[in-house]
């Protein structure tokens, strides 16, 4: 192997690690945000509409596509075929 490579190599461990740290912290950050937001379902503590409900559903999901999008747009294309 030459140098080069070991560096490529060192490099992109570094990132994947870095990916990871990052991302895990912001996925649970993420979580308990959305554990808090669930608790403001609870008819015994709010008073909401059922559009209300809909526009922060709407909200949550239009994002989580856009997210999803970002980590499949570096995905190959695939052609479909039957």
């Amino acid at each position: 192997m030459n140098l080069k490579r070991k560096k490529q190599g060192i490099k992109a461990k570094t990132r994947e690690e870095r990916f990871k740290k990052v991302a895990s912290r912001r996925v649970q950050e993420i979580l308990k945000k959305m554990r808090l937001l669930r608790n403001c379902a609870n008819k015994r503590n709010y008073t909401y509409t059922d559009e209300q409900a809909r526009k922060v559903i709407n909200a949550i999901e239009s994002e989580w596509k856009e997210v999803r999008s970002e980590f499949n747009k570096h995905k190959s294309k695939r052609e479909f075929k039957l």
